[in-house]
């Protein structure tokens, strides 16, 4: 019989590696494997009446408030003073009417979570257990089985009795430790949020990331964030470089540890690229846009689980400013470079070296995978390439027909982004034409803007009525400076806005699939888009573009506007695309080799610490390897034996140190492992694809609650090259 160690009352680790002990037995709750630490709400609990269709006259003979009928249960809930909690839970069970009281629980280190005990219990018998004895086994702790569980052997559904003297946490958990028993888990009923919401005070006014309809805003006229932050909000190993004007790194959105990344102001040439003029504020904006930390006030990013690489540009675009924005963002680790400026022309193509500092970006970033490249298309409501008839200028400084080149939105290792609406139409301003990938929702605006960053010309006198949708509610400079008397300004737009917003999304996208190139990323927001469509005429030009051609592209929103959640979900299959294989490489360990116990004092929590190396014990056990080829895919076969296998984790451990989970502690009380882990399996296996299979691999084995032991029989990894 296990008996795992008791959690300390001032422990601040969450319940890895805690087990259930008698002490411990009715707020540890067990589930898929895992442990949860419960916490008693100390002002509420719970009462499921006998009969819940009777009108429930008997409520008010309980001395407590009632609160609600909890939605979808058979529960009432109601809140009482602390002090009197466990009398006013005495004389609810005491009343006929009620079948159990029960607390209401919070979850350790799950602020917001709580969980609500329901009447039933899942029991998953062994496959030897006959009907007499699961009978005995459920009425001895207070159960009725009631339905079996479709698509699970030997698995019903329990009901706890009016008589039971326990609640369903400490009932499961006792039958945890029954030998003929693999699986019980209390149905609990826990508060939900349909999609990640941060805590940002401002966060509401983000409109962008997520809407639910109101004035000057269409159906999805969002990017589906919330969603997406449902898989990922970013991990700070993918770094994305601002380059821009200054960023103002002692704005509290862009605190935190790890957040800021090689820092460099190649105009001030040094590494504090800080504002110093009054109008330093377009990158601060840009930045926030893209990464803002979520730290419970303020914004958030769209990406703020990554870090954020600020890069102050000379503000020139010489052959070698391009090369040193390019070439640092590459050396220092970049994974995305979001750029929200052109060139100060109306026809402005690459030099070759510039050309060459972008391509080498993209194709050479990432250890040869690529920096995923973003560019704004600029706001002057003209082609990235192409002719227009112009006219009606102020003192005709452009007339007739005019050639527009934006040489970096058309550069073909970029991501152009244009911009539309809160209204899901074309922002007036924005650039247009075949090199767009993808738009992005940025503000609209009165004429007055659009040419800011594109040329020194003023705005053709065709508009002048205010142009309808919401500005983008962003990060400012600290105090008086800035767009803005304050942190944040409400009035951000352009396709400048737009850009970081695709690059938080890119973003995103290698936090689920750090593998994928800088093509594919590209290739993966063009294909999630949402097809918007604005079937009106430009307002100034008045041609109508925003439909879709054969091959699904529209000149004014490229492939459609980008789609955060779609874009996840997709890279997140790739992780299963079948590589081609060549030769296979296998080598078996057939010795059997003891696993060593947990020892108290071992960090449980993490694999590795600060500097790289194992401090949790463990059984390493190596298989060699002589072929130098690249892998491009991988299998490990085992056979291990344990007490109880809930207590084990596995990893493999490439020649280079780079180290993939194979197995968390979901295994119960099982006591013998037989299985593959493959692509198809363990998608995260393709995290070590790509290198040299040469070398000593690992099999990292874990036990993570003492006294139960056990050892491993064999394995055998075969490697594909």
């Amino acid at each position: 019989m296990r008996e795992p160690v008791k959690l300390p009352d001032n422990s601040a680790t969450d319940m890895a590696g805690v087990g259930v002990s008698d002490e411990n037995l009715g707020i540890v709750l067990q589930r898929g494997g895992e442990e949860l630490l419960l916490v008693k709400v100390s002002d509420r609990f719970t009462v499921r009446p006998v009969d819940p269709t009777a009108y429930p006259e008997w409520l008010n003979q309980i001395p407590a408030t009632h609160k609600q009928r909890v939605p979808n249960s058979k529960l009432e809930e109601f809140t009482v003073d602390p002090a009197e909690l466990e009398s006013a839970m005495q004389a609810a069970r005491g009343l006929e009417e009620v079948a159990f009281a029960s607390h209401l629980y919070g979850v350790k280190n799950n602020p917001g979570m709580l969980v609500y005990l329901s009447d039933e219990v899942t029991i998953q018998f062994s496959t030897s257990v006959e009907e007499a004895q699961r009978e005995a086994i459920a009425t001895e702790v207070g159960l009725t089985l009631n339905k079996s569980v479709a698509g699970i052997p030997n698995t019903f559904v329990a009901v706890v009795r009016r008589d039971a003297t326990e609640n369903p946490v400490k009932i499961a958990n006792r039958l945890m430790r029954h030998p003929d028993i693999l699986t019980a888990e209390p149905n609990i009923i826990f508060t939900t949020q349909p999609h990640y919401r941060p805590r940002a005070t401002h966060y509401h006014k983000q409109w962008y990331l997520h809407h639910d309809g109101g004035s000057n805003l269409a159906l999805n006229s969002h990017i589906s964030a919330q969603k997406a932050w449902d898989i990922t909000r970013g991990i700070r190993s993918v770094v994305v470089a601002i380059t821009d004007d200054s960023i103002d790194l002692n704005h509290p959105d862009f605190k935190g540890a790890g957040k800021i990344v090689a820092p460099r102001d190649f105009k001030g040439k040094d590494f504090l690229p800080l504002p110093e003029e009054d109008s330093d504020n377009h990158g601060t904006s840009c930045a926030g846009v893209a990464v803002a930390e979520e730290n419970g006030s303020g914004i958030v990013g769209v990406a703020p689980g990554c870090a954020l690489m600020p890069i102050r540009t000379t503000g020139y675009l010489d052959d070698d400013s391009i090369e040193q924005i390019f070439d640092w963002a590459v050396t220092k680790g970049a994974s995305v470079i979001s750029c929200s400026w052109g060139a100060s022309a109306v026809y402005f193509p690459l030099s070759l070296r510039q050309r060459a500092a972008i391509t080498r970006a993209a194709t050479q970033g990432r250890n040869g995978k690529g920096c995923a490249i973003v560019f704004a298309a600029g706001n002057a409501n003209r082609p990235t390439n192409g002719t227009v008839e112009e006219s009606g200028w102020p003192n005709d400084v452009l007339k007739g027909q005019t050639k527009w080149l934006s040489g970096f939105a058309v550069h073909p290792d970029a991501i152009a982004v244009s911009a539309c609406t809160s209204l899901n139409k074309k922002a007036a301003y924005s650039n247009w034409g075949n090199s767009i990938s993808v738009c992005a929702p940025s503000n609209n605006a009165p004429p007055g803007m659009w040419l800011q960053e594109t040329g020194p010309v003023n705005t053709p006198p065709e508009i002048q009525e205010y142009l309808s949708g919401l500005g983008v509610f962003t990060t400012d400079r600290v105090g008086s400076s800035g767009y803005d008397a304050g942190d944040y300004t409400p009035y951000f737009g352009g396709t400048s806005s737009a850009c970081p917003v695709v690059a938080g999304v890119a973003a995103l996208v290698l936090s689920v699939n750090p593998d994928l190139t800088a093509a594919e990323v590209k290739q993966i927001l063009q294909q999630s888009a949402d097809k918007i469509i604005d079937p009106d005429p430009d307002p100034q030009l008045g041609m109508r573009l925003g439909s879709y051609d054969r091959q699904g592209h529209s000149q004014w929103f490229g492939y459609g506007k980008v789609n955060a959640y779609n874009a996840v979900r997709r890279a997140q299959r790739l992780f299963a695309v079948p590589l081609r294989v060549t030769r296979l490489l296998s080598e078996t360990q057939s010795r059997s080799q003891e696993i060593p116990d947990y020892q108290e004092g071992n960090n449980s929590l993490f694999p590795f610490n600060l500097f790289g190396k194992g401090d949790r014990g463990g059984l390493r056990s190596e298989i060699i390897l002589g072929d130098g080829s690249p892998v491009c895919d991988i299998r490990v076969s085992l056979d291990l034996e344990h007490n109880y296998l809930g207590d084990v984790e596995l990893y493999l451990i490439a020649p280079n140190g780079k180290m993939v989970q194979l197995q968390s502690r979901t295994l119960g009380n099982k006591t013998r492992l037989q299985r593959t882990y493959s692509l198809h399996t363990t998608p995260t296996l393709r995290q070590l694809f790509h290198q040299p299979a040469q070398g000593t691999w690992q099999l990292w084995v874990v036990d993570g609650v003492p006294e139960d032991t056990g050892k491993l029989n064999r394995w055998e990894l075969t490697v594909s090259v």
